[in-house]
């Protein structure tokens, strides 16, 4: 969607990445700490105003003992729990649907963009929401894996420490195939939930794809369009050169207020697209702009994954 400057091909090292990989990759890996402190301080907050998702319903993993019903069959019944007492109880289990989270987070290019000092990078903010999230679902007792990081999901506090681990590990590794700004086409687990996060800009073309996949999985869940809000309104004015992030290449408007009706458009119509292959594949999608704070759009975000879990 915004002009980007032309790129030559890049120097590589000798892992085959170009040294803006790699300086982003350590940029990365240094900033998480520091990124990990304010998710959970977000996370914190939003917790105080949500309740858990789990639910009852067919899986494995034990959720609770409730009292037995005369709806209940005799063979419903877990003869150990009640043996220790006078009334009889249900073992009930946690909804499978609800177990497991998938998340992923936009690194390309284009996610470094802001559009003022005062406001944080994409890229910054939507690992501070993914990581806020992921704290949040963690108390609440749900497991989260990475998307094309981890095979298995991981609960409990120390499932945190573990996605950040991930992260710095793989910051390195996983730049290429992130630098398409598409989540890895990975198997995932039916019925699991997606959670993942990008600015969207690339080919709707692309995402109906990758949407069609995560349909054919039998996957939902939320995606999250981080924008700053200079690319929602293009409030510049006079003549402006326009730098791209990703090789589309520069372009230089002459008066930019010209340009303005017209660049809406095209973004609303972008993001209606975008919004239709979500829903086409069982998805919704929620925008956040980053001058809006992050407690706002992780209580959202927290509501909508309540909702698609029900």
């Amino acid at each position: 969607m915004m002009p980007r400057p032309p790129q030559t091909p890049p120097e590589t090292t000798d892992n085959g990445l170009a040294p803006g990989d790699v300086a982003r990759a350590e940029a990365m890996g240094e900033g998480l700490p520091a990124l990990l402190v304010a998710a959970e301080q977000v996370a914190a907050t939003v917790a105080q105003g949500v309740h858990g998702r789990r639910r009852v319903g067919t899986g494995e993993a034990f959720w609770q003992y409730r009292p037995h019903g005369s709806h209940d069959s005799a063979t419903a019944v877990d003869w150990r729990r009640s043996a220790r007492s006078d009334d009889l109880f249900v073992r009930e289990t946690e909804w499978e649907a609800s177990q497991s989270v998938w998340v992923w987070s936009d690194r390309s290019p284009s996610m470094a963009y802001t559009g003022g000092k005062d406001r944080p990078a994409k890229a910054d903010r939507a690992m501070l929401l993914m990581l806020a999230a992921c704290s949040a679902l963690l108390r609440g007792g749900e497991r989260v894996g990475l998307i094309g990081m981890d095979r298995r999901a991981s609960g409990g506090r120390a499932g945190l420490k573990h996605i950040v681990e991930r992260l710095i590990t793989h910051a390195s590794a996983d730049l290429p195939e992130s630098a398409a700004g598409l989540p890895p086409s990975v198997d995932l687990p039916r019925h699991c939930q997606g959670l993942i996060f990008s600015d969207f800009l690339g080919p709707v073309e692309d995402w109906e794809r990758r949407f069609a996949e995560f349909s054919e999985q039998r996957v939902g869940g939320l995606a999250v369009q981080v924008l700053d809000p200079a690319e929602e309104t293009l409030p510049f004015r006079g003549r402006a050169r326009f730098e791209g992030l990703e090789g589309e290449g520069d372009y230089v408007a002459e008066k930019v207020e010209t340009l303005r009706p017209g660049y809406r458009s095209r973004l609303a119509a972008h993001r209606d697209a975008l919004r239709h292959a979500a829903r086409s594949a069982g998805w919704e999608l929620l925008v956040h702009h980053t001058d809006r704070p992050a407690e706002q759009a992780l209580m959202s975000i927290y509501v909508a994954l309540a909702r698609w879990g029900g």
